[in-house]
């Protein structure tokens, strides 16, 4: 069982500085680097779908710490992935970082990731959160939960995302659609659990509750609850807490008429995925790559990632924010997520004949 808990915060005494020696040119739509950025000793290249302000800081202090430059390459994880097989065993990039499992097996199966064997990473990120064969690693964990309308919603009418697929929530469910990579993890994570014939049963029941044909992303199910579309979004923590931190007052006062709630507590535990960080087939800078995936599962980078991100560390021990002990302790599922991208074929299908668009 995997269990969150809400430890005392300790804030990260990361100094956020600016990158000295990266350069960039535009190519096709995804920023990339120099020809002078490229293989160098004493550097690493990133190809991340993660934001560069949920990134850069972590990588300016490893190159505080050990004097190797970090050139960062951000985009749209798909388009990432494709720009790494075009370029082969041509790539400039040593590291690659995207978000859900799905995507990291994905990664691998391309042949676009190396078998990394590191026992620092061993030891920090749990079994369950990383390939088996060492190609890729969680970086961090995110949960989708059910969020409930406080006012229309009691609490104890819910207790699991099968008893969605009851009567009494028809028409009043918002989720997005069935291309998004975060439902096809967990429909997923369910066939992993139970098995394509009670999965596509339930999906054709829950696909019936929808209040509205799925559209827009996960902020956009939280505020369709909050302005009375539906009474119940299915959404990743992450997004919450940032829209009640951040500057949108909208986004705030509708992510306020919502709160979560944790599903099969008294099962399998909630689902959970992560974003994830891989070494590249054709990286040049192996040792200092590894040497910065290491890093990145140090305390300190974990504590200062969940505070900022609102996602909960991937290593056991280490201090969660403030913001999400408010959410309250939960069990996590805890399957092996490269189940997520082995069953990822089966989980559109089912969608598909369920009519989940």
């Amino acid at each position: 069982m995997l269990l969150f808990t809400t430890l005392p915060s300790k804030r990260s005494s990361v100094r956020v500085s600016m990158l000295k020696r990266w350069t960039a040119v535009v190519c096709s739509g995804v920023i990339g680097f120099s020809a002078m950025a490229v293989g160098h000793a004493a550097e690493v290249n990133i190809y991340s779908a993660r934001k560069e302000n949920l990134i850069k800081p972590l990588l300016d202090k490893f190159t505080e710490e050990t004097r190797v430059e970090v050139n960062l390459v951000t985009g749209k994880a798909d388009a990432l992935l494709h720009r790494l097989k075009s370029e082969g065993k041509n790539s400039p990039a040593d590291l690659f970082i995207t978000v859900d499992a799905g995507r990291l097996h994905r990664a691998k199966a391309s042949g676009v990731l190396q078998r990394v064997s590191s026992k620092a990473l061993n030891q920090a990120v749990p079994a369950h959160l990383r390939d088996q064969e060492g190609f890729w690693y969680g970086l961090s964990v995110r949960a989708r939960p059910i969020f409930y309308v406080k006012d229309r919603v009691d609490p104890a009418q819910l207790s699991s995302y099968e008893a969605l697929a009851e009567k009494q929530w028809r028409g009043r469910i918002c989720i997005r659609s069935s291309s998004n990579i975060y439902n096809q993890s967990l429909i997923a994570s369910m066939l992993a659990h139970q098995g394509e014939k009670q999965v596509l049963g339930w999906t054709g029941e829950f696909v019936s509750n929808f209040a509205q044909p799925p559209v827009g992303g996960d902020r956009d199910q939280i505020k369709a609850a909050a302005a009375g579309v539906c009474d119940i979004a299915i959404a990743n923590t992450y997004y919450f807490g940032q829209m009640l931190s951040g500057r949108d007052q909208a986004q705030k006062e509708a992510a306020e008429k919502v709160s979560i709630f944790w599903p099969n507590q008294s099962g399998r535990g909630a689902h959970v995925n992560v974003s994830g960080i891989g070494l590249t087939a054709a990286a040049q800078n192996r040792e200092a790559a590894i040497k910065l995936m290491e890093f990145l599962v140090s305390e300190e980078a974990q504590a200062w990632y969940g505070e900022v991100n609102f996602e909960y560390p991937v290593r056991k021990g280490v201090a969660i924010s403030p913001a999400l002990q408010q959410w309250g302790t939960f069990k996590a599922d805890t399957l092996n997520l490269t189940e997520l991208g082995e069953f990822n074929q089966d989980a559109v299908k089912v969608m598909d004949k369920a009519g989940w668009r």
